[in-house]
């Protein structure tokens, strides 16, 4: 990953951020289930548009080993969130507390940054 891929990350990082923040102050401020309460809501989804973007762009740009190193932490990220969520969700069944869907993102992104790592040291 280059300097560039983390500048331009960072700043969609930021405006999404910013929009998160003001969506909030602004749905906080309509009636609920109004269509600016939605709207304000929703603000920050188009801004996660840059940050795939800037990801599938530099997964693109990358070798073929780093490529696969990639391919099989988000195989592994896929698969461990697909096996995550699935046992939670029969804990809930049986009484556990519900979990927002926020967390999903959150465990995908984990795995496959400690894939990533894993397989870095065992491809070097």
């Amino acid at each position: 990953m280059t300097r560039r891929f983390f500048l331009e990350l960072a700043g969609a990082t930021l405006l999404y951020g910013f929009a998160l923040a003001v969506g909030l102050a602004l749905a906080n401020r309509l009636p609920t289930g109004s269509l600016g309460w939605y709207a304000a809501s929703l603000a920050p989804v188009p801004t996660l548009i840059p940050i795939t973007v800037i990801l599938v762009r530099t997964v693109a740009r990358l070798d073929e080993l780093q490529r696969r190193i990639q391919l099989e932490a988000l195989a592994v990220a896929f698969a461990g969130t697909g096996l995550l969520s699935m046992s939670y969700g029969f804990l809930e069944d049986i009484g556990f507390p519900q979990l927002s869907m926020f967390v999903v993102w959150p465990t995908m992104a984990s795995l496959w940054a400690a894939t990533v790592v894993i397989n870095q040291t065992r491809y070097k």
